[in-house]
C-alpha cells in the first residue's frame, strides 16, 4: 500500500510538473533494467479505454477488434459496425506483443510469463492465470533474471551551449530499483489449433494445451533455429515463416508436431498465409533482414513434404497479406495496401486489383464483415465485397 500511494503521489507531481512548467519539464521514453520479481509487480488488468500510441498485432473475436499495443497491452473495439468502432476498454499488460483468443479466454505474453484473462464479461476482464518463464528468450542477453522495461517518465530540462539535455538523475531517483477461436494477422507469433495455443519465439515452437481454457499449461518447446517470425494454422498443420525459409509442421497430434520440411530460400523477414495447396510468402529488405529481394512467392505444398517454389513476383516491400476466395490482399510497407486476383497463381502479377497507395500498411486481415489493415497512422478498414474497388469503413487514429 505505502508503494502505491507512492506511485499515486509521483503521478500527481508528474501532472503538476507537465501542466505548470511546461518550459522546464517534459516527457521522455527511458528503458530500466528490471528484476522478474518488479516486472511481476508491474500493474496488469482491465482499465478505461485509452487512445492508441502505437498499433502493434491485430485480433478478431466475435465482434470485438483487439489492437495490441506494443510493450504496454491490448486496446479492445467492439466492432459490431466496422463504419464507426467503439473504444470500450484497455488491459494493461507490460511487455505485451501477441496475443489470440478461444472460448472467451485471452492468452498475452508479459515478457517472459504467460497470461490469461477471462473476457465472457468485456465490463469486466478478469485475469485467471500466469504461467511463469515460457518466454525465456525476452532475458537480457547475459544477464539471467533481468528485463528490460521501458517508461514515460518526467525529467527536468537543462540547458547547455549544445542545446536542450534531459536529466537522466531526476528518473533514476524517482524510480525503483528493486471455444471457438479468433483470427490474427499474418505477423502472428501466437495461433490456436486443436486445443492447443502456439507460439513462436526467436528459435522455438512452444506448446500449450489449453483443453481447460482458463486454466492453460506449458507443455514443451521445439527448437527451430534461429529467426522465427510468424505462424499460421492450416489444415492440421503449422506453417512458420523464419529469416531463411518456411517450417511445415503436421500436428495432427497437437500435443506432438512433427517437422514434415522446410522451403528455403535467400535471407528476408518472412510471413505466409495458406490456402488450398498453395503458401503465399513475402519477403522483403528491412532493418533485421539483410540482404534481400522485395518478392512474393507462391509456394506448391500439395505435398507438404516436398514445397516447391511455383513462381515468384516482384514487389516493392511487402509485409503482411491474407487470402480470401479468389483475392490476395498484400500489404507494401510505405509503398500503400495491393489486391490481386489469384484465380491463375502463375498470373497473379498481371491481375493486381487495386493499389492504396496513400497509407502505410504492415498487417491485414480479410474478415467476416470487413479488411482490417495496420497502417503508420492507425487502423483502417474497408469495405472488400469488391476487391477492386476497396471502400474505406473507418479510420482508428494513432495518437501523435
Amino acid at each position: 500500500m505505502k508503494k502505491y500511494l507512492i506511485n499515486v503521489l509521483l503521478l500527481l507531481l508528474v501532472a503538476a510538473f507537465t501542466q505548470c512548467k511546461k518550459d522546464e519539464y517534459e516527457v521522455i521514453k527511458l528503458t530500466k533494467m528490471i528484476t522478474v520479481e518488479q516486472m511481476r509487480a508491474l500493474p496488469v488488468g482491465l482499465t478505461r479505454a485509452t487512445e492508441t500510441k502505437k498499433t502493434g498485432k491485430i485480433y478478431i473475436y466475435n465482434d470485438y477488434l483487439f489492437i495490441n499495443e506494443p510493450g504496454e497491452g491490448i486496446h479492445i473495439f467492439n466492432n459490431v459496425n466496422p463504419s464507426a468502432p467503439v473504444n470500450t476498454a484497455f488491459i494493461q499488460i507490460p511487455g505485451n506483443v501477441d496475443l489470440a483468443i478461444q472460448n472467451n479466454i485471452l492468452y498475452a505474453d508479459s515478457f517472459i510469463d504467460l497470461l490469461a484473462f477471462d473476457i465472457s464479461n468485456m465490463n469486466s476482464i478478469k485475469q485467471v492465470k500466469r504461467v511463469n518463464d515460457v518466454f525465456k528468450q525476452v532475458y537480457s542477453a547475459g544477464v539471467q533474471k533481468y528485463l528490460f522495461y521501458t517508461k514515460d517518465t518526467v525529467v527536468k530540462k537543462q540547458v547547455y551551449k549544445g542545446g536542450v539535455v534531459n536529466d537522466i538523475a531526476a528518473y533514476s531517483s524517482s524510480s525503483s530499483q528493486g471455444g471457438s477461436s479468433g483470427q490474427g494477422g499474418s505477423m502472428a507469433r501466437f495461433t490456436l489449433m486443436n486445443d492447443y495455443l502456439y507460439t513462436v519465439g526467436l528459435y522455438e515452437l512452444g506448446l500449450f494445451d489449453v483443453k481447460n481454457a482458463s486454466n492453460p499449461s506449458f507443455i514443451k518447446s521445439i527448437n527451430l533455429g534461429w529467426g522465427v517470425e510468424t505462424i499460421f494454422p492450416y489444415d492440421n498443420k503449422l506453417f512458420i515463416g523464419t529469416n531463411t525459409g518456411m517450417h511445415i509442421f503436421n500436428a495432427t497430434d497437437a500435443a506432438n508436431p512433427v517437422k514434415l520440411s522446410t522451403y528455403s530460400h535467400i535471407f528476408a523477414c518472412d510471413p505466409v498465409v495458406v490456402q488450398g495447396k498453395f503458401a503465399y510468402v513475402t519477403l522483403r529488405t528491412g532493418n533485421n533482414c539483410r540482404q534481400a529481394s522485395n518478392q512474393l512467392e507462391v509456394v506448391d505444398i500439395e505435398d507438404p513434404t516436398k514445397p516447391k517454389l511455383l513462381v515468384a513476383y516482384p514487389m516493392q516491400n511487402p509485409h503482411g497479406l491474407s487470402v480470401n476466395g479468389n483475392n490476395l490482399f498484400l500489404c507494401e510497407g510505405n509503398f500503400g495496401i495491393k489486391s490481386f486476383n489469384i484465380t491463375d497463381n502463375k498470373a497473379i502479377g498481371n491481375n493486381m486489383l487495386q493499389h492504396l497507395q496513400n497509407i502505410k500498411s504492415f498487417d491485414v486481415i480479410a474478415g467476416p464483415k470487413s479488411l482490417i489493415v495496420t497502417g503508420d497512422d492507425g487502423v483502417y478498414q474497408f469495405n472488400y465485397s469488391n476487391a477492386s474497388n476497396l471502400r474505406q469503413l473507418s479510420l482508428i487514429k494513432v495518437q501523435k
